[in-house]
């Protein structure tokens, strides 16, 4: 085992630790919880090895940095996630490899994502970011619609061609009611879940809770954590 590897094995072990003592603590099944190794800024050889670890879900937030990735890994059995903000003239990469796009808070990302899931001949999980920093009708700090917004996205992509909806995403606010209060950013996040499964009982996906905070993540009920630093280590700064 390469020192490089036996570096991921030690962490994911530490990691997975985390996870199932949170979900013992949560009375939980821990088979209710899917990691995301979050894989930004890190070589395609670390995602090689995330695979031959087990890893099954992976994550990115550039498309300039995840499209050569995936490419190099397309013959791992692995389910790529977008979690970053989106734009627009990216989308057609995106569906190219994204499995999940985790961050879709408006009407016209919808709209692009649909037209090229369908020239791609493809199905394009979708979350919508939620952001809990924002007032009822506002978007937030880092993107996401606003809890009041939920409703009437959620039909719009329910009802686009190449889209499924699948739940719900959020990042932990660094302002607002929630600053500071993880767990119950997340609870919160799960009340609006239950909400939206009224009238889309499919979209059960919620992701939720990083590297610091998974474990408040679990307990509200997360089913997908996102994990990048706990695992791969200290981010190098981007130049």
């Amino acid at each position: 085992m390469t020192d490089r590897k036996h570096e991921l094995a030690g962490n994911l072990a530490k990691v997975e630790e985390r996870i199932a003592a949170a979900c013992a603590a949560a009375g939980r099944d821990r088979d209710e919880v899917t990691l995301i190794v979050v894989t930004k800024t890190y070589p395609a050889e670390d995602v090689r090895i995330l695979s031959e670890l087990g890893v099954r879900h992976v994550a990115e937030n550039r498309d300039q940095d995840a499209a050569p990735k995936a490419a190099a890994c397309a013959d791992l059995p692995l389910s790529w996630h977008f979690v970053g903000q989106l734009q627009t003239n990216k989308v057609r990469s995106v569906v190219g490899y994204a499995d999940v796009v985790q961050s879709v808070d408006r009407a016209k990302l919808v709209t692009v994502l649909s037209r090229e899931a369908v020239r791609a001949g493809r199905e394009v999980g979708v979350l919508l970011q939620v952001a809990l920093d924002a007032g009822e009708s506002e978007r937030g700090e880092r993107g996401g619609v606003a809890p009041g917004g939920i409703e009437e996205l959620a039909d719009l992509v329910a009802g686009s061609e190449g889209l499924r909806l699948d739940g719900l995403m959020t990042v932990a606010p660094l302002t607002g009611e929630y600053a500071g209060r993880q767990q119950a950013a997340f609870e919160h996040l799960m009340d609006l879940s239950t909400h939206l499964r009224r009238t889309h009982p499919a979209a059960n996906m919620v992701s939720a809770g990083m590297s610091a905070d998974l474990e408040q993540a679990v307990a509200a009920g997360a089913t997908h954590v996102r994990v990048g630093t706990a695992v791969l280590g200290v981010r190098p700064r981007l130049g």
